[in-house]
């Protein structure tokens, strides 16, 4: 992606940060949202770099995708289904109340440990009597009558989730036929080993009664038959593309997408596994291939990105701020183009690039706050001889990337440079203040 992956806070999740991407995911999401009645922004969704089909919750402020979920799903629908099940959750409090359990249960350690982040993106539930992972069984003892208590629990939110997510599917009119073929697609898996099954199905227990009841309530609804509009299926398209380019091996791009496939995602998709497949004049090819894009979609910002995104990782900084400028033009929203452009700046365009690449880094970070932004940001001030700003920004980088023992060295050290009352100071002050919750 043009954004490398990076982990989640504290808990180790792979994340893929992607402006076009992103963008795809909140247009889907943000109507269920808002129907489920929570404001601008309050829920984020996030991209976890894993082949497996799976999405969940954590908290009520995120909902995690994988990325095997969207290179799966053939149509918005089926990925907007998701997501209503996974808000459904959110809705009716359900991590919240897993939370509690925990607390209160003698095998909370045990619990804990269970259903920690590991286990809940790479199994979580299983709709067996036992506990996904490698398909180990941790019934035993005197856990086992705990254990099956809380597994029923699970079972009733999953279905409260199902109804709940349909209910947002029709406020928006969309249909739930997309969440219908998701599960479908997993029932088979209830009857085959845990170290089998896909991390949703195992996650997302699917008994025949759930079934059942999901479909009909899917096929009484007025907006059944509704469908994804063109535009939309050619965004997803072109965001399965992407995510083939950039993370599939090439030979295996070139044949989800032969040259016989002359669609705008297809050639995405060979244009990225060309570069990626090296050798001599592979990003002359790309490039070429890059510029057919445009020439057929010159108002598409993210070509103009991949176009600098590809430059930039050949070593031709200079020649990337062009098309880097011309994506952020046609998104000027993009926090995330803004932060690469303002990279290419400081490395490339001496002191002018340098003052200019902060004016970027700082607006990115009022919209977006993201670690790399943050380093970018030290390093333009550490060029400049501002070190306690300088520290202040990787104090903030580490933070968030859940290092809070080298977030509160930086922040410390900085502290005694920075005017006490300045939002440098107190954002330092809050890291070296900070404990973390048990």
């Amino acid at each position: 992606m043009a954004s490398l992956p990076q982990d989640a806070s504290a808990q180790g999740v792979p994340l893929i940060r992607d402006t076009e991407i992103e963008n795809v995911l909140n247009d889907y999401a943000q109507p269920l949202f808002k129907a489920a009645g929570f404001g601008a922004g309050r829920i984020r969704m996030r991209i976890v770099q894993s082949d497996a089909f799976n999405a969940f919750v954590l908290d009520g402020k995120n909902v995690f995708v994988h990325t095997g979920t969207l290179m799966q799903a053939n149509t918005p629908n089926e990925v907007i289904g998701v997501i209503a099940h996974e808000t459904g959750h959110i809705t009716g409090g359900h991590m919240a109340a897993l939370r509690a359990r925990i607390a209160k249960d003698q095998t909370r350690a045990l619990l804990a440990q269970i259903l920690g982040i590991g286990l809940m993106v790479a199994g979580g539930v299983s709709g067996s009597d036992s506990l996904g992972g490698a398909g180990q069984g941790v019934m035993f003892g005197g856990n086992e009558v705990i254990m099956r208590s809380l597994l029923a629990e699970r079972r009733q939110q999953e279905s409260a989730a199902d109804q709940a997510g349909l209910t947002l599917l029709n406020a928006t009119r969309q249909s739930g036929r997309g969440m219908l073929t998701t599960f479908e697609r997993f029932a088979a898996q209830e009857y085959i080993s845990d170290a089998q099954k896909e991390a949703f199905a195992r996650s997302h227990p699917l008994s025949t009664d759930r079934l059942a009841r999901l479909r009909k309530l899917v096929e009484t609804s007025p907006h059944y038959g509704n469908k994804d509009s063109a535009e939309l299926q050619l965004r997803h398209d072109l965001m399965r593309a992407k995510l083939s380019g950039y993370l599939e091996k090439p030979q295996t791009v070139f044949n989800r997408y032969p040259t016989s496939d002359n669609s705008l995602p297809a050639r995405y998709a060979r244009a990225l596994a060309r570069f990626f497949q090296g050798g001599p004049g592979a990003l002359d090819a790309a490039m070429a291939q890059v510029d057919g894009l445009l020439a057929t979609r010159p108002d598409y910002p993210y070509f103009w990105e991949v176009k600098g995104d590809l430059l930039m990782r050949s070593g031709r900084t200079r020649d990337a701020i062009a098309p880097l400028r011309q994506a952020l033009k046609l998104a000027p929203n993009a926090s995330l183009i803004r932060v690469q452009l303002a990279g290419a700046l400081q490395e490339t365009q001496g002191e002018q690039g340098v003052n200019e690449s902060i004016t970027l880094l700082r607006k990115s970070l009022i919209e977006d706050e993201n670690p790399r932004a943050y380093r970018l940001l030290a390093n333009s001030y550490y060029k400049m001889g501002r070190r306690p700003e300088a520290d202040a920004m990787i104090a903030q980088a580490y933070f968030l990337e859940g290092n809070l023992k080298q977030a509160q060295l930086f922040a410390k050290r900085a502290q005694t440079k920075l005017r006490q009352g300045t939002p440098e100071w107190l954002k330092n002050d809050d890291i070296i203040n900070y404990k973390p919750q048990t």
